[in-house]
């Protein structure tokens, strides 16, 4: 054996004898997470603007579970990062199915309020494989539906609106609108107006319905009514919207606004408890 192939067999015994290097942990740059509590996993998703606190109360109140509490990257006072630019919800729900994988959790339950909703519903048609159960709390299939319109009539209102965020007086006119209609103590006045008003440009072209014969695991739909008056039309258009779902379960709450989770805590706490328990 010459000089060069001893060199050569040393260094491949060296290599073969050395620990492997493990790779570094997943560190998701469109959300970050908070980890509490033990039990099956539920994977909690916020809306758009809103922070982790939006769970809290819940998460403290419906003991028995390992709750992976989101917030995107931009919202709430959390830093852009990954969602610095491009877009985002698409993405975000891309990561957030890597971060199951990552973490190795089994069919996890997902509850998302709001653009949480849509987020939810996306992974489940995405990747039915992965998740166990599904909350949607307030939301369409079109989120433009929960304004009465389709993803054309308000496609074009969305992309100037969120075009004006990203000026000097769009900047200023949207640490109004949060101060005005934040709920009390949230950190939803200090997101960020260009992730949400990109954010708020796709979401008013998303239309989910035909991605929900995709959808394996049971559906909730939880979803807000303001009054008596509301109630009739309330429960058609979302019987209408998930028609197409496999046996959806639609639980209408009254005398609540969109953050059900606050105007009713109680009666939504008893639905949370009641989807988990399934």
């Amino acid at each position: 054996m010459n000089r060069r192939h001893f060199i050569l067999c040393g260094v491949a015994l060296l290599v073969a004898d050395a620990p492997l290097l493990a790779a570094p942990p997943f560190e998701p740059r469109r959300f970050s997470v908070e980890v509490t509590g033990s039990g099956p996993d539920v994977i909690l998703i916020p809306g758009l603007t809103a922070g982790r606190g939006t769970w809290r109360s819940t998460a403290a109140a419906v003991r028995g579970y390992r709750y992976h509490l989101l917030q995107v990257s931009g919202f709430a006072g959390e830093p852009a990062r990954g969602n610095a630019s491009g877009a985002i919800v698409s993405p975000l729900a891309d990561e957030i199915v890597r971060y199951i994988e990552e973490n190795r959790l089994r069919r996890p339950a997902i509850i998302g309020h709001s653009m949480g909703g849509t987020l939810a519903m996306m992974i489940a048609a995405r990747r039915p494989d992965l998740v166990g159960k599904v909350m949607v709390v307030d939301m369409l299939p079109q989120p433009a539906g929960l304004l009465g319109q389709s993803a054309q009539g308000i496609g074009p209102l969305a992309d100037s609106l969120g075009n004006f965020f990203a000026t000097p007086g769009g900047r200023r006119l949207f640490g109004s609108l949060m101060n005005t209609f934040s709920p009390p103590g949230s950190a939803n006045r200090n997101s960020d107006p260009d992730v949400v008003g990109r954010a708020m440009r796709e979401l008013a072209r998303i239309d989910l319905t035909p991605q929900l014969p995709r959808l394996r695991a049971p559906l909730t739909v939880v979803y807000a009514s303001p009054d008596d008056q509301a109630a009739a039309a309330l429960d058609r258009s979302f019987r209408d919207a998930y028609a197409s779902a496999r046996s959806p379960r639609l639980v209408r709450i009254d005398d609540s606004g969109h953050m059900v989770m606050f105007d009713q805590p109680t009666r939504f706490r008893e639905e949370v408890r009641a989807f988990l328990g399934r």
